[in-house]
């Protein structure tokens, strides 16, 4: 005897929307222009982790080199600040701009996991992130830098970076460095696990098929 199992009209919505989700492009492009910089942002999340960097901040770059190419976004930014400040600026708007970005580019978030965690180490630093696109900002970072400075970079401004990302991409994050002695080690892993950790949570979920992954139907 042969069973026939017709899928009922929601779960027909269902996978015709998880069709449209894995068809659609996810990138977006945005630019933005104050008194104090200038910048240009464009992300593919659906990227191969390539990146092009020219923030005038060298170890800021890196930095950004490791959120693309271990969450395997493509990223682009050009940004022009007013440096002979110093780069507090820069830092935090280049912040905000990505996460104007990313959340322009991930839409209305159906289908996707919606929560990523990694760790990361580097020699003797270890570091974790967990991260919710929850549509709801907010961030928890724990670290102490063995110092100050990284070369010419305030490591206090790795904060603003991420609180300026997060205001505007609408996510909940934690980091957590759990132990290192070089500052240069601290840093990276804490940008790579936010790679790692973003790379999973936007990944389309083959298992909830097109739905929101939220009791509340919205995010």
């Amino acid at each position: 005897m042969r069973l026939s199992i017709v899928p009922s009209v929601a779960e027909e919505k269902n996978n015709q929307t998880h069709a449209k989700i894995l068809l659609m492009k996810r990138s977006a492009k945005v630019s933005r222009k104050t008194k104090e910089t200038d910048i240009e942002v464009t992300i593919d999340i659906d990227g191969s982790g390539k990146s092009s960097l020219d923030s005038g901040i060298g170890f800021l770059d890196h930095m950004l080199e490791q959120i693309s190419r271990h969450g395997l976004f493509d990223i682009d930014i050009k940004a022009k600040g007013d440096l002979h400040i110093d780069a507090h600026h820069t830092v935090e708007d280049i912040g905000i701009t990505l996460g104007q970005a990313f959340d322009k580019a991930i839409g209305d978030k159906l289908g996707i996991r919606r929560y990523g965690h990694a760790y990361v180490p580097l020699d003797e630093a270890l570091s974790r992130v967990v991260l919710d696109i929850s549509g709801r900002p907010g961030l928890k970072l724990n670290v102490e830098f063995t110092r100050a400075r990284i070369g010419d970079f305030d490591v206090d401004l790795i904060h603003e970076f991420f609180q300026g990302f997060i205001n505007h991409a609408n996510i909940t994050l934690h980091i957590d460095n759990l132990r290192g002695d070089n500052a240069h080690h601290q840093s990276e892993t804490i940008f790579k696990a936010f790679g790692r950790a973003l790379r999973f949570a936007v990944e389309i979920d083959e298992k909830i098929k097109g739905e929101m992954p939220s009791t509340k139907g919205s995010l």
